[in-house]
């Protein structure tokens, strides 16, 4: 029963973890704050994966998980030892997880600007580009994002 709990925690923990990568999407921490705009054409599309996030999150409930479950097997020394195998490879198991679940579609955009400089940018697939449509570059702390025009 413990571990289901955990489990459950450990699943509400990692939706907490989505990525804000979306041309569309933003985070609170980013409005009202001033973008830089720029106007361009699409040169080319290309699909991507953005890797899932490592934050340590899924190896430890991995590993807690496993160093339960292992130390109910056998008795004394041998309780101990299977506990550490478990904790090990539920460690090794959560990690793998938590990046699978929160690895996502992605597209990168290469943008012909209307000076004549390229820029490519990766962002969540949450938008069809296609070579040739007009769209805005909005560039703000660091991140650009690639929107329709």
């Amino acid at each position: 029963m413990k571990s289901v709990i955990f489990m459950a925690a450990l699943a509400a923990a990692l939706g907490g973890c989505a990525t804000r990568e979306s041309g569309s999407v933003y985070g609170k921490h980013e409005t009202g704050r001033e973008q830089t705009v720029r106007f361009g054409t699409v040169d080319a599309v290309r699909e991507v994966t953005i890797a899932g996030s490592q934050s340590g999150i899924g190896a430890v409930g991995g590993g807690v998980t496993g160093g339960i479950a292992g130390s109910t097997v056998g008795q004394g020394r041998g309780s101990s030892a299977a506990a550490v195998v478990g904790a090990v490879a539920g460690g090794v198991a959560g990690a793998a997880l938590e990046e699978s679940a929160t690895r996502k579609n992605g597209l990168e955009i290469t943008v012909r600007l209307d000076n004549g400089d390229l820029r490519a940018i990766v962002q969540e697939n949450d938008t069809t580009f296609k070579a040739g449509d007009r769209v805005r570059l909005l560039t703000a702390g660091g991140i650009t994002r690639v929107t329709p025009q």
